[in-house]
């Protein structure tokens, strides 16, 4: 009981802060990338308001400037973000009895890698108060970085606009080279990945192919490859 009673709006606020920061600086990336592909701020600012999701945002960004059709835009952030339907299934087992489906409904809105990891982290049951103040930091600063990003964008110099656009790429950089080095399956994926994005860049007959099939395709592609040639294996059998 003392450990759930310690799990206040205060210590989420507390929790939220490092990731709030990080979420200020690559939103901010986004609000310029989104200008750039002639997207208004006012309307930038609303997809980070509604969405909350900054690989799903950049490539619906990515579409719409490709004029691509709704179809391809829902199939690319079905698969984008299918993981935080996972995130919130497993984030179930630590919610305290007070959450009931109007609320895990609601939380789940704000289901985030960062903020899945904290709380999954976190000792005892996560209370409301808890995953309130875990939730509205981050969800501000990713909405006012992607205003700031947004209104630089309008002002700046391309070459300028240019620079800071690239930290969004930056941020999944530094996400996927860590355990790139570590795991031979990660690696596996990236390679495939980008190797297969290079063949739709280059290649004539596969240059037409719209952006977010471009993005479904490999990314299907690479994770298969990924399952099929570098399985997890239970431990059980890494025991013996």
């Amino acid at each position: 009981m003392n450990e759930q009673k310690d799990l206040s709006f205060a210590e989420g606020l507390k929790d939220a802060v490092p990731i709030a920061l990080g979420y200020l600086s690559v939103s901010f990336g986004f609000g310029i990338m989104a200008v750039q592909a002639g997207i208004p701020l006012w309307a930038a600012v609303l997809i980070s308001l509604s969405n909350v999701t900054s690989a799903g945002q950049v490539a619906g960004v990515t579409i719409i400037s490709a004029a691509g059709g709704y179809f391809e835009m829902a199939l690319t952030q079905f698969i984008i973000n299918l993981r935080y339907s996972l995130m919130s299934l497993s984030l179930t087992q630590k919610l305290d009895k007070t959450f009931k489906t109007p609320a895990r409904l609601g939380f789940s809105f704000c289901i985030t890698d960062e903020i899945f990891a904290v709380s999954s982290g976190k000792g005892g049951h996560i209370t409301k108060k808890y995953l309130s103040g875990l939730m509205a930091l981050p969800y501000f600063t990713w909405s006012l970085g992607t205003f700031l990003g947004a209104f630089a964008g309008e002002i700046l110099p391309e070459a300028v606009k240019n620079a800071l656009g690239m930290a969004i790429y930056g941020m999944f950089i530094a996400i996927i080279v860590p355990p790139l080095k570590k795991n031979k399956g990660v690696a596996a994926v990236v390679i495939t990945s980008v190797a297969l994005s290079c063949l739709f860049a280059y290649v004539p007959f596969l240059k037409n192919v719209s952006g977010g099939f471009v993005i479904i395709i490999c990314g299907i592609i690479a994770s298969l490859a990924g399952a099929l040639l570098f399985p997890i294996k239970e431990k059980e059998d890494e025991e013996t």
